[in-house]
């Protein structure tokens, strides 16, 4: 399977992505922003970072790259797209994904592992998952209190496009088990079409048991699969 990744000034999370779909056995090629081409690709990956210094907003200035205008392209055509953490920030901007990211609700940098439920395993991405799986994943962001307006959070539980959603330990979902203030405790979404995944978590920091764990594997596994 050949992958793509975007990457931009500022970006810091492009080379853990890489290190994790090359472990994986993906083909993959790094792509400079400025470039008006892409490779032949399966998956496109927006990575995690501060694309730019989060100058203006979060993905704000990422969102207008060159090459971003092909990565719509490939993704109106069904080539599948991951957006990871500036990366899901990076799919709102562009459109390709309803809603934003605002501030965290403390308004306070976080950067700690956190529980996640599998909400939705019937998905290319999340099919070698088991539904209501619980996964421990590392989270780092700044703005990652996902919102949107009421006709597309309906939409969103209705057409079951939630990905994953925060929780405890025992999988409760509430306002404890919320780090950032998301709405309903989202913390990744699906497009209509369900082949553009944003989230916020890092399931690339997730793929060795010496540094962390292996929670993560299952979304590239699945994404092979």
């Amino acid at each position: 399977m050949k992958s793509s990744v975007i990457v931009f000034p500022g970006s810091n999370c492009d080379r853990d992505i890489a290190v994790a779909l090359e472990k994986m056995q993906f083909k993959n090629k790094m792509v400079w922003h400025k470039e008006t081409s892409l490779p032949k690709s399966d998956l496109i990956v927006i990575p995690g970072g501060f694309s730019y210094g989060d100058y203006l907003r979060s993905g704000a200035i990422a969102g207008k790259s060159l090459i971003i205008d092909e990565v719509v392209k490939a993704a109106n055509s069904g080539c599948l797209i991951l957006g990871i953490c500036n990366g899901f920030q990076i799919l709102t901007e562009t459109g390709l994904l309803k809603g934003t990211l605002l501030r965290n609700k403390n308004l306070k940098f976080i950067n700690r592992d956190v529980n996640i439920k599998v909400v939705n395993n019937n998905t290319k991405f999340s099919n070698k998952y088991k539904k209501d799986e619980i996964l421990k994943i590392n989270i780092a962001h700044n703005e990652g209190n996902y919102f949107t307006d009421t006709n597309h959070l309906e939409e969103l539980n209705k057409e079951d496009l939630i990905a994953f959603k925060y929780c405890d330990e025992a999988g409760n979902i509430n306002e404890n088990s919320n780090p950032n203030g998301s709405i309903e405790n989202i913390a990744g979404i699906y497009n209509q079409k369900k082949n553009i995944l944003g989230m916020m978590p890092h399931p690339e920091r997730m793929v060795d048991e010496i540094i962390s764990n292996k929670d993560g594997v299952n979304l590239f596994s699945s994404l092979l699969n």
